[in-house]
């Protein structure tokens, strides 16, 4: 069996490849036709308190259980259709949602809140496979594919999910979710930031002896063993020590718990990526290059500059962008020592039970990484073009 890839397949490649797809297609159906038989909202009198699981009307029920297969059915015919119809099904789901929701609250006090049920998100899950599968046709069934982000969008500004325990929970929130994910935002930017500074000349002096490659990674590679937990842990007693010995540290903001601890974790986790690549790319500029630079009589700077460093920035810069997208994660688990971040409303959320502040921090992390993940892939194809290009003239 052919397998599927992230660039879109013509239908018209070969039987194989059409087999795939509808095997995907009908995979995403399955868990469509379950998650429209089950419960599809839990509501209850208060965040914290045990609810009663609502189904759908069968008529409702009916219409979906139609809609989870018409991608498969659709796809002979027309990959436009197939891609459009998994795109509806995830909008008719979040407007579903809100349906419900809103029903369901009638007549209950303030303090109920109406959150998604399996059957929501079960039927979430096939249609984004169904989505993805049928996107894999071609540039058109993608742009089609993707039209449920534009569209839930609408849904959200027009007021119709905002009777989601979700929304509900985020309005009572306001600024101090503002808050928290600009911290989140501070503490990735600056992990980062300081392990690209310190990763970028350690890489440099690595590419020139193998002793300092072999312990820079090796210790590196060390600390990606820890977990991060754990290295949170292990960095309270040293820091706090520094702050009681050292009292202007104490007065910069350095203590055994708080935004040190934390940024220092997030960096040694972020140093492996940046080293690794930076390693990797640079050794793996052609000698023969560096060569014709050096008999054009380039100094060792210039070669580097202009002959090295080019060649090897878009490898290295996917090492950054690995270690920016971990890093969006690791600053979720440091919200357990204090340094804020979204992760405070997940490990809220466990205290309490409470599935709707879990999803308030865990669903923006992951849209962010996936956010990150994007924008740093199109500035390495942006790269590449341009020294493609350069190389070319």
């Amino acid at each position: 069996m052919t397998a599927l890839s992230s660039e879109p397949v013509s239908l018209e490649e070969g039987t194989s490849a059409r087999a795939d797809i509808r095997v995907v297609l009908w995979l995403g159906a399955l868990p469509l036709l379950s998650g429209a038989l089950l419960p599809w909202v839990l509501l209850r009198p208060n965040r914290l308190a045990p609810g009663e699981l609502l189904r759908l009307p069968l008529a409702i029920t009916l219409v979906l259980l139609l809609l989870a297969v018409l991608p498969a059915l659709l796809i002979r015919r027309s990959p436009e259709l197939s891609a459009s119809a998994a795109a509806g099904s995830i909008v008719a789901a979040f407007w579903l949602l809100g349906e419900r929701t809103a029903g369901a609250l009638t007549g209950q006090a303030e303090f109920a809140r109406a959150s998604a049920a399996s059957g929501f998100w079960l039927y979430m899950v096939g249609a984004l496979i169904a989505a993805f599968g049928a996107a894999q046709t071609g540039w058109v069934p993608r742009l089609w594919a993707w039209a449920w982000v534009p569209a839930t969008a609408l849904l959200v500004l027009s007021g119709q999910l905002s009777t989601w325990s979700v929304l509900v929970e985020a309005r009572s929130e306001g600024p101090r979710w503002v808050q928290e994910f600009g911290q989140h935002l501070r503490l990735v930017g600056s992990a980062l930031g300081l392990a690209v500074f310190l990763g970028v000349p350690l890489t440099l002096w690595a590419v020139r002896w193998e002793r300092v490659a072999a312990g820079a990674l090796g210790i590196a590679n060390a600390v990606q063993t820890i977990p991060s937990l754990a290295l949170l842990g292990l960095l309270i007693v040293p820091l706090a020590a520094l702050s009681r010995a050292f009292p202007a540290l104490r007065e910069v903001g350095v203590a055994g718990i708080g935004v040190a601890p934390a940024l220092t974790a997030m960096t040694l986790y972020a140093l492996l990526p940046v080293l690794r690549n930076g390693i990797e790319a640079l050794r793996g500029v052609p000698p023969g290059t560096v060569d014709a630079a050096r008999g054009m009589g380039m100094t060792p700077a210039q070669t580097f500059w202009r002959v090295e460093l080019p060649l090897a920035l878009p490898v290295w810069l996917s090492g950054v962008r690995q270690a920016a997208v971990m890093l969006v994660g690791v600053a979720a688990v440091a919200a357990l020592i204090g340094a804020g971040g979204l992760g405070t409303y997940i490990f809220k959320g466990l205290q309490s039970a409470a599935t709707d502040l879990i999803l308030l921090g865990a669903v923006p992390a992951a849209l962010l990484a996936v956010l990150v993940d994007a924008l740093l892939r199109a500035a390495e194809r942006w790269l590449s073009g341009r020294l493609g290009r350069a190389g070319d003239e």
